[in-house]
Order: structure tokens, then sequence, then C-alpha cells
């Protein structure tokens, strides 16, 4: 683990509760499914982390999935509430662990930032029958100018800027990678939270982020958070859907 590791092993017992799928999340799902085409398609999950996409794609899209995480804890979550049928798997998105040409699509849903990506992406390719699509959901640039925590911890706009690919980067390394054919389909909504649930995100170091923060930052971040956070907070998204194929 170093300072530009985020530790997911240690949010995997909260990271659901802290993270829940709303009304955003399941509009982002549609969009995802459809820009992909993953509906009934044999589908690997790469940093699938907790299993709430693999779990979306095979109840609702009636995909047959495949998960891959390098978390050991992360698993234990996503085994508990997957069905038998879904395959996991303790592994890295650079060295997947399948045989060439298994998958009709593989999704990367907010990993790109966390992976070398042009290794990531070779492999993405390799495990992709012919006519397969890697289809990720990454954040748009623009999201960060607007995120609902910058007066409180005004690091993390620009560390997420420079984790985050726009979508010139990803398709340059989506090309060199063997997949040059991308679309990329922009998604925004606006969800309002309370009070509670956003000191509680904020206490439990929702998003990886944080992991990368000074100690100082977080505790006086957190301080003013509690002191000054409105009863309502509106929370913007500006997402990606980035679908690439030979």
């Amino acid at each position: 683990m170093t300072a530009e590791t985020p530790d997911f092993d240690a949010r995997a017992a909260t990271y659901d509760a802290l993270r829940p799928a709303g009304e955003a999340w399941w509009r982002l799902f549609d969009v995802l499914v459809e820009a992909g085409d993953l509906k009934g398609r044999t589908v690997l999950d790469v940093g699938c982390g907790t299993g709430k996409l693999l779990a979306a794609l095979v109840e609702h899209a009636y995909c047959k999935g495949w998960g891959v995480d390098p978390s050991e804890p992360m698993l234990g979550v996503a085994r508990a509430g997957l069905p038998p049928s879904v395959g996991l798997k303790l592994g890295r998105a650079e060295a997947l662990p399948f045989r060439d040409g298994w998958f009709e699509r593989v999704t990367m849903s907010l990993v790109v930032h966390l992976v070398d990506r042009p290794r990531a992406f070779a492999e993405a390719t390799r495990v992709l029958a012919g006519e397969g699509r890697l289809a990720i959901v990454t954040f748009a640039p623009a999201h960060f100018d607007t995120y609902w925590l910058n007066p409180w911890f005004p690091s993390i706009a620009e560390l997420d800027r420079r984790r985050f690919p726009d979508a010139d980067e990803l398709r340059a390394e989506l090309a060199a990678a063997g997949l040059p054919r991308v679309t990329v389909v922009p998604f925004g909504w606006v969800e309002e939270i309370d009070r509670e649930t956003a000191l509680a995100r904020v206490r439990g170091r929702h998003i990886s982020t944080f992991d990368l923060l000074g100690r100082d930052e977080i505790e006086e971040g957190t301080t003013r958070a509690e002191r000054e956070l409105p009863e309502q907070i509106d929370v913007r998204l500006e997402q990606l859907v980035v679908v690439a194929a030979r």
C-alpha cells in the first residue's frame, strides 16, 4: 500500500451503505446497458468490488456474469450477495485470470483511474471475443469543478483531475490497445441528499480519494463540514459512458 494506492480492503464492509444504488445509479445503469449492448451477454466486470453492478447485470440485463477484483474483502461481500452462478476471481485488471476471447463484453465501472490503463486495456482486448466491446463508466472532467465536497476538502478536485482521464485520453489509449472504434455518451444528473447522509459519507470517507488526502485536511474538513453543511445538498454528477470495439 502506497500513498497513491487507496485501501479498498478497509472499505469493503461499508462500501455499499455509503454508496447506495439510487435513482442516478439506475439511470446510468440503463445508459451503460444500452450503449454497451450488454443485455443477455456474457460479461466480465473488471474491478467488480462488492458486486453491485454484477448483480444488476445478472438480475436486470439477463447477463451471464463474471467478476474480478484485487481485494479479497470486496470479493467476500460480493460472494455473499451474488447467486452461485456468478463466477468471481481474485485478480488484477492488468493480468486477467481468463483465457483469450472468453467474453462478449467487458465492463469497467469507476475503475480506469485506479489501474495501469495501457496494460488493463490490452488485457480487456485479449479476453474479448472478436465482436466484443469494452464498456467503461468514469467521471467527466467537469464533475470535479462542482463536486459537493470541494469547499471542505479542496485537494479532492486537484487530485481527481490528475487521476481520471478525459475522453480524448481514453480514445487514444483504447485505440493503442486495439479498440479504435470508440463512442462516448455523456451522463449528467443532480440528486439531493440530506445533511445526515452527507455527514455519514464524510465520516466514512466514502470515496477513495480520501486516502490520498493529508491527515490535517481530513480532520479540518470534517470538522468544518460538521459545522457548515446545510440540511440539503445538491450532488451533481457528470459522467461518461465510453464503449470501445475493434
